[in-house]
């Protein structure tokens, strides 16, 4: 049997003297091809090289992953401003049609961070633009100095929430994740469901109510060591059996 083929959507970087590149890390693909047995390949996210409609037909299944730059405001009935930070319009344009594609296709989905926040975005939530800003919230955002490790580490537990989809995958109620984002999820949209939140009530997981397919988004990052880490490893198997066809219906039936 052929490998399912994972869909990564790319942010662009400008690197000194104006060279632009487009990509994705290095623990995203080997988080795809080590523990959900797919095989990823890149969307690039800029000047209209792929559409959403193109994407679909390409790919089993998709993963949307971390990214600086913030999703435009203007999505979620905002008005940009200072505190909204960086955006990117491209990977709006693919990120936001794709994943609404890709539910309606029933076919499975996996986001993180910035991805988790399009997941949102994309079923009608709003976002807030510096969570650390907010009363009695702590700082999420990626500690500035120290090693990969050191960013990537263990920082605060999440409250999972009892008999949803995140529980289910996850055989418990409590996890221990890493934290390296700025904004979060504000208002669910109407068939958002929220499936975790931080001791400060930060919305850390949701899932899309009446989905067919895998449809999660967390706010941490799992991929960083996800065959050594037990919540990583889980959440991409949950992932792969989907990609493999074996839960369909996914939010009713695990």
């Amino acid at each position: 049997m052929p490998k399912p083929i994972v869909g990564i959507v790319t942010n662009n970087v400008e690197l000194e003297g104006g060279y632009q590149l487009t990509g994705t890390g290095i623990y995203e693909l080997e988080a795809i091809a080590k523990v959900t047995g797919a095989t990823p390949i890149l969307l690039p996210a800029c000047f209209d090289v792929m559409n959403p409609e193109v994407a679909l037909s390409l790919c089993d299944g998709f993963y949307f992953p971390g990214g600086r730059q913030n999703v435009h405001p203007k999505h979620y009935g905002q008005t940009l401003t200072d505190k909204h930070g960086v955006m990117s319009p491209c990977r709006d344009k693919l990120s936001l049609p794709l994943i609404k594609l890709a539910v309606e296709a029933g076919k499975p989905i996996f986001c993180v961070c910035r991805g988790h926040q399009e997941l949102a975005v994309a079923f009608g939530s709003t976002l807030h633009a510096e969570v650390r800003d907010l009363p009695g919230r702590m700082n999420h955002r990626m500690p500035p100095d120290g090693t990969v490790d050191e960013k990537f580490a263990i920082r605060h537990s999440i409250e999972i929430t009892q008999g949803g989809v995140l529980a289910k995958i996850l055989g418990n109620t409590i996890a221990d994740v890493n934290t390296l984002h700025g904004q979060a999820v504000d208002e669910p949209g109407e068939r958002v469901v929220v499936e975790a939140v931080a001791p400060d009530s930060t919305i850390e997981a949701i899932s899309i109510k009446d989905a067919e397919s895998f449809a999660l988004g967390v706010q941490w990052h799992p991929e960083y060591k996800a065959d050594e880490r037990d919540v990583s490893r889980k959440l991409f198997e949950a992932f792969g059996e989907a990609l493999h066809g074996n839960s369909k219906n996914f939010s009713k039936a695990i």
